[in-house]
């Protein structure tokens, strides 16, 4: 087994299930499915659970039978419910009028993160909130654009929270090949805390490497905005 290979194919495959959380949708993953997935990779992915969905997709894209921006309903990751589900909850006037206001008020930072959450319009789609606001926003770019820093803020402080408490407990080898194949992610969203991030992102590395517990005694808790 190529590590390398291994280490990519996981990425991918995080990135196909995570589309439902990534500004720009499958229009964004399926262009890193083409450039990166070598028949190498393609070959790891066989390998692992839900693997063989992303790669007759990625034959589909290939083929052009796909289109860049989209996915067949039946190799969509977790079958179809993630899209499914809240495309067919409509919203009233007074909950547009409610997150309009919430989004162009929004900052970003933790308190502004509790305010959004507790909207009523927010509340209602439960753990799926995030993919069907940008469902409902779909016919709404202005505030599609805006919504995404919403999510990018969200995604980084979801991201500082796992990172430290990683950090407090030993790695095992498969906790590691998860990390090493989530670090573009931690590379994309630790920078936006500034210098404080930055020592996360260095302090992760260095865990890749040790798989030992870092010394995180009276580590600070995520910065009070980005």
């Amino acid at each position: 087994m190529n590590a390398k290979a291994s280490t990519t194919a996981q990425k991918l495959l995080n990135l196909y299930r995570q589309e439902h959380v990534i500004f720009g949708g499958w229009a964004a993953v399926n262009q890193v499915f083409i450039d990166e997935a070598t028949p190498e990779i393609m070959r790891e992915l066989r390998e692992l659970p839900t693997g063989k969905n992303l790669v007759k997709h990625i034959e589909n894209l290939r083929s052009g039978k796909t289109k860049m921006d989209s996915i067949e309903r039946e190799l969509l990751p977790y079958g179809g419910m993630m899209s499914e589900t809240i495309a067919t909850v409509p919203l009233t006037s007074d909950e547009w009028a409610e997150l309009e206001s919430g989004i162009n008020s929004f900052a970003t930072d933790q308190e502004g993160l509790d305010r959004i959450q507790q909207l009523n319009v927010i509340k209602k789609f439960g753990d799926q909130w995030i993919v069907a606001i940008r469902a409902a926003l779909s016919a709404r770019p202005d505030l599609l654009e805006k919504w995404s820093i919403v999510t990018k803020t969200y995604r980084a402080y979801y991201l500082w929270k796992v990172a430290s408490d990683m950090l407090n407990q030993p790695l095992s080898e498969r906790a590691r090949a998860q990390l090493q194949a989530d670090m573009p992610e931690y590379e994309t969203y630790l920078p936006m805390f500034g210098d404080a991030g930055t020592e996360l992102l260095e302090k992760l590395r260095s865990f890749i490497t040790t798989m030992k517990p870092i010394d995180t005694d009276n580590a600070p808790d995520a910065p009070t905005s980005i």
